[in-house]
């Protein structure tokens, strides 16, 4: 049944889509319950215009093919806009947010002529938790509705919770592609690459996207809510939102240790999140895999929930071999976008099999046969699917409260320089290694070979304010935190020998780098110092059961001075990227390493 908006009791919310409504000039405005039934009445209706492919052989499961100009984060549409340039900070693109909605509301005029508008009722976070938040999401298209079904907690429920003068966050988008009276549409509508708005108002609170009807620049809830704009709101209120994973870890004892890490891109923490341990009696439980929000609780201690009820990951990569978790979720009730389909309806992208399929059809809607030029999937093909459905998902993940956080990691693809894993000496030392956080390019990424992106935190293109005050929040908290902090470490599972051979296997084998964290933290096994942090000695880690030559764990714990104080010099190069913003305590760690790398 459509709820006319006139019965909504909400007036401020009422009034907005009202507004949103005269200027976009949608056919029909739909409240959506967040049904079983509503979900499956659009997947029907997309089938029937073509936009949507069911899975012979996954049940209740589609696959969608985007636009090719239509296939990513377009982080060079993406915009910070606030009053003062300053505020926004180095690492975003800033427009005054006068003259981005004077352009956006000439784009936004008629732009919803012969479509529904939706009004997509979320929590980002379990409903009536004290971490999460509502966003109201207006789009025409049926595609968001579905994949926000999943990702977030949709409908009548959050309505209620909203009440008449609940706060909401409220989140226009319109794919940009009205449709003239008898206009054919086609299987997937959005506006060309110029005309795309990715537009963030952190003062207003307020996301405003157009032209796009792919992944976080249309799944508002996404990377737009769930860290752009949650970002500036934590700096305001006194609580974190990052870009990381949550794990549990149990001991044989039965001991919980919470873990929340963050990587940069192609790191393996959808991996990470869904770990299986290989270490006899360790036993890991998934609270999420991408995003945390964490508000200190009455113990002092800080406590993380994942604002999201569904995984949206990268497909090509994933496979039974390295993350056989994610593969039992995407058994069933499941999109995929921009996947090849196979002769029997199935999905298919690179390295999800040993041997690639005799025939498909690509993400282009042509047909491919192995050894063609081109891949069969994109390379930011995607799956969205139900956290609940992971076998290894924690009976807590949707816990109101949350969890407590025992331990933050931070990571990135290091083939050199960076041992497997240190610990921090303190917090303030921790935030140091969370700011230089970085991966080196390979030949699949743009620029030289080997040079350094530096990634801190893994929120460079997710903080929503100037990341030098980003910085000093984290300082914020840990003077707030005290001696209840989560210790910090640094990972680099990605460390090479000479020949170019990987020195650690990763996967399911880090979980005994996470045992060595869990027993530093208990105080049971030792470390040495070194100038960069505490470094296990080589008896510390256990690898029983382990075929990884002495060697390998040598070169793995090995802390090369001089290319230590070639990276100082680097970290000192990108912190005057930042300004007058730029907090002193980092410059005095950084500092303090150089005196210990001298020494």
């Amino acid at each position: 049944m459509e709820t006319d908006i006139k019965q909504l009791r909400h007036k401020k919310l009422r009034t907005w889509i009202e507004e949103s409504a005269a200027l976009c000039k949608p056919d029909k405005i739909y409240v959506c319950d967040g049904s079983k039934e509503e979900y499956d009445r659009l997947m029907q209706l997309m089938v029937k215009n073509g936009m949507a492919i069911p899975l012979k052989k996954k049940a209740n499961s589609f696959l969608f093919r985007s636009d090719p100009s239509d296939v990513a984060r377009v982080e060079d549409r993406t915009y910070i806009s606030t009053t003062n340039q300053a505020d926004a900070g180095p690492t975003n693109n800033w427009v005054t947010p006068e003259e981005l909605k004077k352009t956006m509301r000439g784009l936004y005029e008629g732009c919803m002529k012969g479509r529904t508008m939706y009004v997509i009722p979320f929590s980002m976070g379990p409903i009536g938790s004290p971490i999460a938040k509502i966003g109201i999401q207006l789009t025409d298209s049926p595609y968001v509705v579905c994949n926000m079904d999943i990702m977030t907690r949709v409908g009548t429920k959050v309505l209620d919770q909203l009440g008449e003068h609940g706060e909401f966050i409220p989140c226009l988008h319109s794919i940009g592609a009205p449709l003239a009276e008898g206009q054919q549409d086609i299987p997937w509508p959005c506006a060309p690459i110029e005309k795309k708005y990715i537009s963030h108002f952190p003062e207003e609170n307020l996301i405003w996207s157009y032209g796009s009807g792919y992944g976080g620049n249309a799944l508002l809830g996404k990377k737009c809510l769930a860290l752009r704009i949650a970002s500036a709101m934590a700096q305001r209120e006194g609580w974190m939102a990052e870009h990381m994973l949550i794990l549990r870890l149990i001991n044989p004892k039965g001991k919980q240790y919470h873990i929340a890490a963050a990587f940069p891109s192609a790191c393996g923490k959808t991996n990470l999140a869904m770990l299986q341990p290989t270490v006899p009696g360790w036993k890991a439980e998934c609270i999420g895999d991408d995003i945390s929000w964490m508000k200190v609780g009455t113990d002092g201690r800080l406590y993380a929930i994942n604002p999201e009820s569904g995984f949206f990951g990268v497909a090509p990569g994933t496979s039974y071999a390295t993350n056989p978790m994610a593969m039992e979720t995407l058994k069933e009730n499941s999109i995929f976008t921009n996947c090849a389909l196979t002769d029997d309806g199935d999905v298919w992208w690179e390295g999800m099999t040993p041997e690639p399929p005799i025939h498909a059809i690509d993400w282009k809607w042509r047909d491919w046969t192995p050894g063609s030029k081109e891949t069969v999937a994109h390379a930011n093909a995607r799956f969205t699917a139900p956290a609940k459905q992971c076998p290894v998902i924690s009976p807590d993940w949707e816990k109101p409260e949350g969890v407590p956080i025992d331990v933050f990691i931070f990571g990135g693809r290091r083939p050199s320089v960076v041992p497997l894993v240190y610990q921090a000496y303190n917090w303030d030392h921790g935030v140091f290694l969370g700011a230089t956080a970085a991966s080196e390019t390979t030949a699949a990424n743009i620029g030289a070979v080997g040079d350094l992106r530096r990634d801190p935190f893994a929120m460079k293109p997710f903080c929503g304010y100037n990341m030098g005050d980003y910085f000093s929040h984290w300082f914020a908290m840990g003077d707030k935190l005290g001696d209840k902090a989560p210790k910090l470490f640094y990972v680099n599972w990605f460390r090479k020998s000479g020949d170019g051979s990987w020195l650690w296997p990763g996967y399911g084998e880090n979980s005994r780098v996470l045992k060595w964290i869990c027993q530093r933290i208990e105080g049971e096994v030792s470390a040495r110092e070194t100038p960069i942090g505490y470094v296990p000695n080589e008896g510390d880690l256990d690898l029983a059961g382990m075929n990884i030559p002495t060697e390998n764990v040598k070169q793995l714990l090995h802390v090369d001075k001089d290319a230590w104080k070639t990276e100082a010099d680097g970290i000192a190069k990108y912190f005057t990227e930042f300004g007058d913003h730029f907090p002193k305590r980092l410059s005095i760690q950084l500092e303090e390493m150089k005196k210990r790398l001298a020494g």
